[in-house]
């Protein structure tokens, strides 16, 4: 059963293993056939092979400079709702204001991820 203490904890997670190279930390994230989507009307990428392919085209690396503050929102398992702000550094600074749709399996690893981020220029397509 998800709670909001397992919530928080796979959030912190899931930023630990943004900040590490590689994606082998993806396997104790989500389930093996995750859905995955960006933006909302985006189509989702599919599997945890999928999802390490868009993380590598993704991420600026373990040194990219942004820091990550969220709170939990709402929870009714299995699902959550998170909000959350991250600021990228150098060398292109950036805002976003997120709200993370998360499904999560009976083991906390969460099955369905559906990400609504915005910039101050609007939503990010």
């Amino acid at each position: 059963m998800i709670e909001e203490s397992g919530v928080r904890a796979w959030v912190r997670r899931y930023e630990r293993a943004w900040r590490t190279a590689g994606t082998d930390q993806l396997d104790e994230l989500f389930t093996g056939d995750v859905t995955y989507q960006m933006a909302p009307f985006q189509d989702p990428h599919r599997g945890l092979e999928a999802l390490r392919v868009l993380w590598d085209a993704e991420r600026a690396g373990p040194d990219e400079e942004f820091e990550l503050w969220f709170e939990v929102v709402a929870v009714d398992d299995p699902r959550a709702v998170v909000r959350l702000e991250v600021r990228y550094g150098d060398p292109d600074p950036q805002q976003f204001r997120d709200l993370w749709i998360l499904e999560f399996a009976a083991d906390g690893r969460c099955r369905a991820f559906e990400e609504w981020a915005f910039s101050p220029k609007g939503p990010v397509p």
